[in-house]
Order: C-alpha cells, then sequence, then structure tokens
C-alpha cells in the first residue's frame, strides 16, 4: 500500500487501536502524525478547559466538532490529509483521551510558559527565541498577545510540518495578522519551506543537520551576540545521543548568553519507563536518544559535558507540585480522576531540564520554578 489513502477503514471501536498502531508504522510520515496527535489532543484539552489558548482553533478543528457535509466525505479543509486521518482523530476522541493525560499536558504546557516567561523576563524582551522543532506551537502569538515578544521568535521543524504551518498563517488572518502588525515591509518573505518577518520566522530544517541549519539562521539574521532562549520539547528523544549532544553543543558555542528549555522523557530505567518503551517500540517507535533519559542527572550531564555553565532538572511531578496550587485545584475538578497513582507515576517520567551559559550576567542562573 503506497499511502493511507488506501485503506478504506470504517469507524467502530474494535478497530480504534487497531488504526492508532498503523498510523505509528509508517515511518515516513511518523513525524507528522506526531505532531497532529499533539495538537489534536491539545485543542481538546484547551476545549475542556485545562488552559485557554485562542489560536490553536487554526491549526486543527476540535475533535467531535460538527463537521460540515463535504468534511463528512472525506474532504477536510482544516487538515488537508487523508480520510484515515479523520478517522483516527474520531477514534481519538472516543477512546485515546484520559485525564491523566490532560493533566500531564497542563502541567508541561504551565511549566514551560512559565520558565519562557521569566527568561523574558530577565532579559526584559531584548532578546532571541529559537523553538526546535515547534511543530504547530503557538506561544509567539500568545506573548505577541501578552506583549511581552522577544526581539525575534524563530521555529524550526521538518519541511512538511513547515509548510503545513505556512499554509494555516496565509490561510487565517488572525494568524498571518499579528505577523503583518509587527513588520516594517508590505510583504513578506516566504517560499514553501520559510517565512520570514521583522518579529517572526519558521524555517524547514533538519536538526540533524548543523550546517545547514546554522547557514539557514544567519539567513534569517539571527544573531549570536542577543541572550538566545532555546526551547525543545519531546524533540531530542527522537535523536541519537551524538545527534542532540552536537546540537546543545553548538549552541553553548555559538550563543555565548543563553538558556536551553528542554521537555521529555526521564527514569526510563525503571519497569514503568521500560514499558513505556516497549510499548512505543510495537508501534515502529523508536526512542533514539533514551538513552540520555534515564535520570535527571543524565539530562543534566547532557548539558554541562557540551558546555553549559550549570543544568537543573526537575521531573513533572515536582513541576505540577510547585504551580499555582489554586489552578491545580481547579484543573483537578474537572473530569473525574480515578488513578492517581498511575498520574504519578506518569508524571514521574517526564522532565524538564534547563541550562544557562550567560556572559552578559544577566542572572540567567536564577530562572526556575
Amino acid at each position: 500500500m503506497s499511502s493511507f489513502t488506501d485503506y478504506k477503514i470504517f469507524l467502530c471501536s474494535r478497530t480504534t487501536l487497531s488504526l492508532y498502531y498503523l498510523l505509528l508504522t509508517y515511518n515516513n510520515n511518523l513525524i507528522f502524525y506526531t505532531t497532529m496527535f499533539f495538537i489534536l489532543f491539545y485543542r481538546f484539552a484547551t476545549s475542556k478547559g485545562y488552559w485557554t489558548d485562542l489560536y490553536v482553533q487554526y491549526f486543527v478543528r476540535q475533535v467531535g466538532e460538527r463537521k460540515a457535509p463535504e468534511i463528512n466525505r472525506g474532504k477536510s479543509d482544516c487538515l488537508n490529509i487523508s480520510p484515515c486521518w479523520l478517522m483516527f482523530a474520531a477514534a481519538f476522541n472516543q477512546m485515546l483521551y484520559c485525564f491523566k493525560c490532560a493533566v500531564g499536558y497542563y502541567g508541561r504546557v504551565k511549566g514551560m510558559n512559565l520558565l519562557i516567561d521569566a527568561f523574558l523576563k530577565k532579559t526584559q524582551c531584548d532578546c532571541q527565541v529559537v523553538n526546535l522543532g515547534a511543530g504547530l506551537d503557538t506561544t509567539f502569538w500568545r506573548l505577541k498577545d501578552e506583549n511581552i515578544m522577544p526581539k525575534k521568535f524563530f521555529e524550526v521543524d521538518f519541511p512538511m510540518i513547515v509548510a503545513r504551518k505556512i499554509h494555516n498563517i496565509k490561510t487565517k488572518p488572525p494568524l498571518s495578522k499579528p505577523l503583518i502588525e509587527t513588520h516594517s515591509t508590505d510583504a513578506l518573505l516566504l517560499d514553501g519551506h520559510s517565512l520570514d518577518s521583522d518579529r517572526y520566522c519558521i524555517i524547514g530544517a533538519d536538526l540533524r543537520d548543523l550546517p545547514t541549519l546554522e547557514e539557514k539562521l544567519k539567513k534569517f539574521q539571527i544573531n549570536p551576540e542577543l541572550p538566545t532562549l532555546f526551547l525543545s520539547e519531546c524533540v531530542l528523544v527522537y535523536m541519537t545521543p551524538e545527534q542532540s549532544s552536537k546540537l546543545v553543543h553548538w549552541v553553548a558555542d555559538a550563543f555565548p548568553t543563553a538558556m536551553f528549555i528542554n521537555y521529555e522523557q526521564v527514569n526510563m530505567n525503571d519497569r514503568f519507563g521500560e514499558i513505556m518503551i516497549e510499548n512505543l517500540q510495537r508501534r515502529q517507535c523508536n526512542l533514539a536518544g533514551v538513552d540520555l533519559c534515564q535520570s535527571l542527572d543524565s539530562q543534566k550531564e547532557r548539558f554541562l559535558s557540551a558546555g553549559w555553565e550549570s543544568a537543573n532538572a526537575l521531573d513533572m511531578m515536582t513541576v505540577y507540585n510547585m504551580l499555582p496550587q489554586e489552578d491545580v485545584a481547579r484543573i483537578e475538578c474537572l473530569e473525574f480522576l480515578d488513578e492517581k497513582e498511575l498520574l504519578q507515576q506518569l508524571l514521574q517520567h517526564y522532565c524538564i531540564c534547563w541550562a544557562v551559559k550567560d556572559k552578559l550576567n544577566l542572572g540567567l542562573s536564577q530562572i526556575g520554578f
């Protein structure tokens, strides 16, 4: 079978998980579908009220939302991919959504935003942000609304994902308007795999190809002398340890004042972690960089051995307990949580690690929870 469209699978409860496994089996599409899976879940969680995001609706239609007749016939103006994906989306809504995952995503979003905002405050927004493997992330638009934008916000991802995002930006005025408002000329510089404005730039590139990545960032006027925040969320784990180490080493060498925030798996050497890995491997989804996800210490050592001055790491259970507890209590009332122990295990197997270099002595090492 040459593509997902070759499959004529009708949705029923017995085929839901099989369809999910089928999607993950196709390595050429794995990263795209992983991106879409995340943004779909993200959209669903915002609709439940876990957090607010005014822009995710322009990247993916709400699961369960009533579709126009042409959508029901297999034509999608929001995803522009096969009918198989739409069935997967519905299946996701019916069987794969769970409260534990929503709480985990809540901790991830709130934890990352807390550190991002602290960096912007510390640098007084006289800085850059580079989101590595950004997917369909909406952080730029949030920062624009909150009036805490950096001098320039860069996003990097595989060309096929970047092309999807550029299409959404071009066709959705609420996404394009903030770019135009912050741009000094009438026209944005764009092609199929890049879009550049004064304050926002998205680049199609493979993070494993450092020479090309560096060339493209320079082409779009990244300034190594500015304090620069690098973000990655479940990105480095898909690279080999050698590849991710080269990436964080390059950042440390090229940007004398910088912070790197990495969200991904941790404690993968215990039984719960082993089961997570085995489940992914059965779906042909191999975590090439899992060896660096053995502990909080191994996460920190990745950065310290690459030339970063300091590194900190916390598992997501700890982060969750350090978030404003009034809001935590609010989201815990949204839906019934039946297995608190499983939630705790899940949160203990993800972490946020952040590392700094501070040539300008801005006090970046003071940033934390």
